[in-house]
């Protein structure tokens, strides 16, 4: 076998192999969901859907998707008046969850863990991923009565 020939071989195996690997661990490139385990997945650098359309009393479920670190960190003054606050880390503002991060990564998803949050109140909920906020890793749950 030629050298490029072997080298290719070698490096569609390994992708194979790898890919088994991503997959074992949850990891899935669009950062769909998948099995009914989450409703809003995470990529490198974006929450799937953006946009997630929610029933008053339904729980949402985010799931790591990806190999990075994230957060999901309410915009406290955007969400509605008589709602719950919600950050990872279960921080009761988000000045707090943005402190906790950068001290020490708090409210942390890492790979494959799931983050759940029960929304009562009936508006629209715009969040982050602070540490990938720059990049406009942004989302929003729109939660309407049933």
């Amino acid at each position: 076998m030629k050298r490029r020939s072997l080298i290719a071989y070698i490096g569609a195996g390994a992708a194979t192999a790898v890919s088994g690997c991503l997959s074992a661990v949850g990891l899935v490139e669009d950062g769909a969901c998948s099995d009914g385990d989450c409703d809003i997945g995470m990529t490198r650098n974006e929450f799937v859907p953006e946009t997630y359309h929610a029933e008053v009393g339904e729980t949402v479920v985010w799931k790591n998707t990806s190999a990075a670190d994230h957060t999901v960190t309410a915009y406290e003054h955007a969400i509605p008046d008589e709602a719950e606050y919600f950050a990872t880390g279960g921080y009761d503002g988000e000045e707090e969850a943005r402190e906790e991060w950068h001290a020490r990564r708090g409210g942390r998803i890492g790979t494959g863990e799931t983050y759940e949050h029960t929304f009562e109140v009936s508006g629209e909920y715009p969040y982050v991923c602070i540490p990938h906020e720059k990049g406009e890793m942004i989302g929003t749950v729109v939660v309407e009565e049933p």
